[in-house]
């Protein structure tokens, strides 16, 4: 955590100014980034060992931004997919994440706006435990399903970090899987929906590392009134490197940390080479 902290002030103290032009302003402002990464290899009398494989992954990744005199509306869609096959082996499912964002702010022309806003994670596609005996599955769409409404105070006078802090409302929905919404403590009951308020914090950034480098992070930090002690983590940092029109270099580092699902940190990373298109 203490690394977490250190760095978020890094990048907080090399912010640099930025205002929305005129031009640009009171109209909805849509993007579409959608993304494939495809990786194969077959052998045929190859004799000096290896399998047949393949792996595949899309992303998508819509926004639609408004900002008028007053208010600034944000809108983000963003979905990752992928699956992987080695020999023989069923497919298996290698990245697999669904989050969407709304957030209303109100400009009253102070140092911080009040702003709104609801946020929902969860995956796309069915998960599994590949690691346990006959690969049960353990989670689904919206099963679990984390739905988070925020009002609050959000600091937005630079163009590369943004960062809100506010009054939370959380909810767990689960269907099959309870134990992510289930409480310990009711023993003789399961519980299929859990309802947390707390405080939450995100910070998005955004550095033009070189040319054709950019960097983005969001993190997200969340803590329930009865255990203001643990915070739950999500920290999602992308480097993006352009090669030309087309072909993007993606390394991704995300790291989890939510006592409700492990005591442990969980991270994710990955690097892909594949073909990313800006539609609008």
């Amino acid at each position: 955590m203490k690394k977490l902290v250190v760095l978020f002030l890094i990048l907080f103290s090399i912010q640099s100014l930025g205002q929305t032009p005129d031009s640009l302003k009171n109209k909805w402002i849509p993007s579409l980034v959608t993304g494939v990464g495809i990786s194969q290899i077959a052998f045929s009398n190859w004799v000096k060992g290896g399998e047949n494989s393949i792996a595949w992954s899309l992303m998508g990744d819509f926004k639609l931004n408004r900002e008028e005199n007053n208010w600034i509306f944000k809108n983000q869609i963003k979905a990752q997919y992928g699956r992987a096959k080695i020999g023989d082996a069923n497919y298996r499912t290698t990245d697999n994440d669904l989050y969407i964002e709304n957030v209303a702010i109100y400009n009253l022309g102070w140092a911080v706006s009040p702003f709104f806003s609801n946020s929902v994670r969860t995956q796309v596609s069915k998960g599994y435990d590949y690691k346990a005996a006959n690969s049960p599955n353990i989670s689904d769409l919206f099963d679990p399903g984390y739905i988070t409404q925020t009002i609050g105070f959000t600091y937005d006078k630079y163009s590369n970090v943004i960062t809100r802090l506010g009054l939370a409302f959380q909810e767990v929905v689960t269907s099959k899987f309870a134990q992510y919404s289930d409480d310990p403590k009711t023993l003789t009951e399961i519980e299929k929906f859990k309802f947390d308020t707390g405080i939450e914090s995100v910070t998005d950034a955004k550095f033009l590392l070189a040319e054709n480098m950019l960097y983005e992070s969001k993190l997200r930090l969340f803590s329930r009134f009865e255990s203001l002690d643990v915070w739950d983590v999500r920290f999602d940092n992308v480097i993006t490197a352009k090669v030309n029109n087309w072909l993007n270099v993606n390394f991704t580092y995300l790291i989890i940390y939510e006592k409700a699902q492990s005591v442990k940190i969980q991270t994710k990373q990955t690097l892909q080479i594949g073909i990313v298109y800006t539609l609008f």
